[in-house]
């Protein structure tokens, strides 16, 4: 059987590309690991309906939803290798079997690279966190603690101090311009330049331990990781990478369709910055114009059909 699409990964961007696939009447394969970059969080905050709902439940519910479609099908496996051109791609599994499809959507995600500091894996996604829209509110303005993994932490710092008292955590990465330390103290961010030696605490209560013996309490703990793109389909594939400010993605145009004709790719794999309503809101528009172009005969031209506006293949 030849699939009208084949989405890799089934987390939130994946399963809203699926459903929208799914929709349009075509058939549609998810191949998934089980690995959703939010996994490590309890709660998702800011997406509509869903607030403070838990992150494992959303997920679950959207699978439920989706597989209640007839011309759905889902593979809990690992995508190890995709090849192919236009209407005759491949994707291997790690469970060994083959599956051939029209269309590409990669919605693998990214993994974090995250500071090596003893005691902060086990936190993150608990009370160590990198978005304040996501995360920032539970703080109850707070003491909110930064811990610098570049230059950039300073503008993170900056944002947080929306979200309570924000102290930033140079901690040898970096060294502060005077514009930034002038920014800084306009928004009331202190700094402590200590060395910081491990991170410890409750969940709701993260503690910075210094190698000087001191020890802050905080509300909030919150830091910039690096990101990769996960798995190596991308690179087989040969779909063109963007550098962005925090790591690399997969460079996409507004129909959210690659370098590569026929593969398409949303969510974090696919965005500088995300959140699961970004991830869902591209998922929908990678799931609607891997579709809506397969039938269309007029390259490179802009045509719109009912609320959206589908640009032809390449």
């Amino acid at each position: 059987m030849t699939y009208d699409v084949i989405v890799v990964g089934g987390s939130y961007s994946g399963l809203a590309a699926a459903l929208q696939v799914a929709r349009s009447r075509r058939n549609v394969l998810v191949v998934d690991a089980g690995e959703r970059r939010n996994r490590f969080a309890e709660t998702s905050h800011g997406f509509l309906t869903q607030d403070g709902s838990s992150a494992v439940q959303i997920a679950h519910v959207g699978r439920e939803q989706l597989l209640a479609y007839p011309n759905v099908t889902w593979v809990d496996a690992r995508a190890e290798n995709a090849e192919g051109i236009l209407d005759a791609f491949t994707v291997s599994t790690s469970s060994g079997a083959d599956y051939k499809g029209r269309r590409l959507i990669l919605a693998t995600g990214v993994t974090d690279i995250l500071p090596i500091i003893p005691g902060l894996r086990e936190r993150w996604g608990k009370s160590v966190f990198h978005c304040p829209y996501c995360h920032g509110y539970e703080a109850g303005g707070g003491d909110i603690g930064v811990l610098a993994t570049s230059s950039l932490s300073a503008h993170q710092a900056l944002m947080l101090a929306d979200w309570g008292n924000t102290k930033l955590f140079v901690n040898n990465m970096f060294e502060p311009s005077d514009d930034q330390l002038a920014a800084l103290a306009a928004r009331n961010v202190t700094l402590d330049y200590g060395t910081i030696a491990a991170i410890s605490g409750e969940e709701a209560q993260p503690i910075v331990e210094f190698s000087d013996g001191r020890a802050l309490s905080l509300t909030g703990l919150f830091t910039l990781s690096r990101t990769v793109v996960t798995g190596p389909l991308p690179q087989q594939l040969k779909c063109a990478l963007e550098d962005g400010p925090l790591g690399t993605f997969i460079q996409t145009d507004a129909s959210k369709l690659t370098s590569v004709p026929g593969v398409y790719a949303c969510g974090d794999t696919a965005l500088m910055a995300g959140s699961v309503s970004f991830a869902v809101g591209d998922g929908a528009r990678a799931g609607v114009f891997s579709t809506s172009i397969a039938n269309i005969s007029q390259p490179n031209a802009l045509i719109y059909i009912g609320c959206v506006s589908v640009r032809a293949c390449r």
